[in-house]
């Protein structure tokens, strides 16, 4: 028996995922947190942020971009990105801001981002925090 059109049109929609709705919101803040509690919550990280350089600190963003990119291409835009690019860069965005939030958020509630004295080590705190991070926030946002 064939399946009708209007059935195969809601299961290609809904296999791209081209909607970023509240649910994955809900998915990649909880996903954010299941590797930034762990790994926020260590002295080593805390001294990274103070002896790594920033170059180093943008390094860490832009692999985080990158796995955050081939992870959501393969799973939801593999073989039609043109058609959806920018709903692609969308969710890869938000999936780096929602989890850089999170990671803010959690640091400054343990007292880890002194935000008024010394904003440039909050900052890469929060930035070398947040590459984990966004890794666990991808793969949530990938569960139904």
């Amino acid at each position: 028996m064939k399946p009708k059109k209007k059935e195969l049109a809601g299961v290609h929609l809904h296999a791209i995922r081209v909607e970023f709705h509240f649910k994955d919101l809900l998915q990649v803040i909880i996903g954010a947190s299941i590797l930034a509690i762990p790994v926020g919550f260590t002295e080593e990280t805390w001294r990274l942020g103070e002896t790594l350089p920033w170059l180093n600190v943008f390094i860490l963003g832009g692999l985080s971009l990158l796995f955050i990119s081939a992870f959501v291409y393969d799973h939801y835009y593999r073989g039609k990105l043109n058609e959806h690019w920018f709903v692609f860069i969308e969710r890869v965005v938000l999936t780096y801001v929602v989890s850089f939030l999170v990671v803010a958020v959690l640091l400054t509630v343990i007292q880890r981002t002194p935000w008024s004295l010394d904003l440039v080590l909050s900052l890469k705190r929060v930035a070398i925090v947040t590459f984990p991070s966004t890794l666990s926030a991808a793969i949530a946002d990938v569960l139904k």
